[in-house]
């Protein structure tokens, strides 16, 4: 991935994720601005299937500074351009499985936008515990095999 603008830091912690997809996403031109300007979050966005097309919800992208009244709305929903035949797929598994599409990350190759997704299982709250002592388990062995100084 080259130039990531946003990440979805929660995600790996709220969620198991099983399957991950590149995708593009259609934005209108004060909203690649405020992208380019890093003003975007992630925080409490997730996709949904509609009709047959693929869409990202409650991602807000900031008002641009300098645009007039033609200025975006900042939480619409955001077409997502996938294939059909993947999206067919991933609708079939969020129907019969009970999953989750959520966005990972936002950045950019060449001058496009593209946004990775997941499907994902919601983690019980004992998953979450159990993360949280594996991480704590890493960092204090990656901090006794540094070497100490010795002044």
């Amino acid at each position: 991935m080259e130039n990531v603008v946003v990440r979805n830091k929660k995600a790996a912690h709220d969620y198991f994720i099983l399957e991950k997809l590149e995708c593009g996403i259609a934005l209108r031109g004060t909203e690649i601005k405020s992208v380019r300007a890093g003003k975007v979050s992630l925080q409490e966005a997730y996709c949904r299937v509609k009709n047959g097309e693929l869409y990202v919800i409650n991602m807000h992208i900031a008002k641009y500074e300098h645009g007039n009244i033609f200025n975006h709305e900042e939480k619409r929903d955001r077409k997502l351009l996938a294939h059909k035949s993947e999206i067919r797929k991933l609708a079939g598994k969020v129907q019969q499985e009970g999953l989750t599409l959520i966005p990972l990350t936002m950045y950019f190759v060449g001058g496009l936008v593209k946004m990775e997704i997941a499907l994902c299982r919601g983690k019980k709250l004992y998953d979450k515990r159990e993360d949280l002592r594996k991480e704590a388990v890493r960092k204090e062995i990656e901090k006794a095999r540094k070497p100490k100084d010795r002044y």
